[in-house]
């Protein structure tokens, strides 16, 4: 079983794109789970997503405390909360980042980053100030999973999940995802 755990805040699209991530994995023949975790319900303070993926049924019911992977929609919330706690050893982290994936400093992690942010505001989702960031995150989950071998779901299975379940700009949004597949940078 493969367990991702989001870490976003309120409006950026993390409990949006761990569905997202779901459907695509489904897509795939994946068994799945997805659900939020909330804190206080109010846009930017902080949310946490989780997801599971397995090719047997799952059985298990709690929150995600032992990812596989990470996946940070906003950088700065790095300095806030332990976005690595729990992280199993030899675990993915895709970051929503200017940054490389050196300049990070975590350790001991497969490590990759895109500028989410950029990319989302260049094709029109949300705005300059609150950029929707989810779509991109996936395209760059995309190429990490690919890149290090772990939850690996396939570009064009997000690209379809986007298409059939986003309901504004279904096209930017996966436009969005395959700019970050491209743009992805690795550790």
């Amino acid at each position: 079983m493969i367990e991702v755990r989001f870490h976003g805040r309120g409006g950026q699209g993390a409990v949006t794109a761990a569905r997202l991530l779901a459907v695509a994995a489904f897509k795939e023949g994946k068994y799945v789970q997805s659900f939020p975790m909330f804190g206080i319900e109010r846009r930017g303070a902080p949310v946490m997503a989780f997801l599971r993926m397995d090719d047997k049924q799952i059985r298990i019911r709690s929150q995600v405390y032992e990812p596989d992977a990470i996946v940070v929609l906003d950088d700065k919330l790095i300095k806030a909360v332990n976005v690595c706690e729990g992280l199993k050893s030899g675990g993915m982290g895709v970051i929503n980042t200017k940054r490389k994936p050196s300049e990070i400093g975590f350790k001991d992690i497969k490590m990759a980053t895109v500028d989410a942010t950029s990319i989302a505001v260049k094709h029109g989702l949300g705005s300059k100030a609150a950029p929707i960031v989810n779509t991109a995150i996936l395209g760059a989950y995309a190429r990490a999973a690919e890149e290090f071998g772990v939850g690996k779901i396939g570009i064009d299975s997000i690209v379809k999940a986007i298409m059939e379940s986003v309901p504004s700009k279904p096209n930017e949004n996966a436009d969005v995802a395959k700019e970050a597949y491209e743009k992805s940078i690795f550790a």
